[in-house]
């Protein structure tokens, strides 16, 4: 079934646990509230309601959800990718609003569109099309598809 428009991956469920259809859930969310009683996930199939979750070590949760309630009906969740509506946050800078961007400096120079964000411990770093990388922390402003950043000097020549 293809995922409904507009929705964006939050996580992937992992195996069952314990007999009374908990399952793990790896978050790749950064928003905990994704995994809040009530909340509403699809996992490529149907929507799941969360009924409890508590939090395990390195962003993995233990949740339950409305309507699995043993173990076998947990186990069929297993490896679903779960996807969610986008959160409303005008202070946040979101991946699907990067992707396609134009990256320019404060001084108005082009240096191409956003192709990737990878993922890294101490920031996300913005990927260009033209090979290189910005860390997300120089970004100063995002704008009708434009990524504004204060970059420092020689940041740009190092690929040209």
């Amino acid at each position: 079934m293809p995922t409904p428009d507009g929705l964006l991956e939050v996580g992937r469920i992992g195996r069952a646990h314990g007999v009374n259809g908990a399952v793990y859930v790896a978050l790749t969310s950064d928003r905990d509230e994704r995994l809040a009683a009530g909340a509403r996930l699809f996992d490529g199939r149907s929507w799941l309601v969360v009924v409890s979750s508590r939090p395990q070590p390195q962003r993995k949760w233990v949740v339950q959800f409305e309507g699995v309630s043993d173990r076998n009906a947990a186990e069929l969740l297993t490896g679903r990718v779960l996807s969610a509506a986008p959160v409303d946050d005008d202070e946040a800078l979101w991946v699907h609003h990067l992707i396609g961007a134009r990256l320019v400096d404060a001084a108005g120079v082009d240096h191409g569109t956003c192709v990737s964000v990878i993922a890294n411990p101490a920031h996300d770093i913005i990927e260009l099309d033209s090979g290189h990388l910005v860390p997300i922390t120089f970004v100063v402003s995002l704008a009708d598809g434009v990524i504004t950043v204060e970059a420092p000097a020689g940041l740009f020549d190092l690929l040209d």
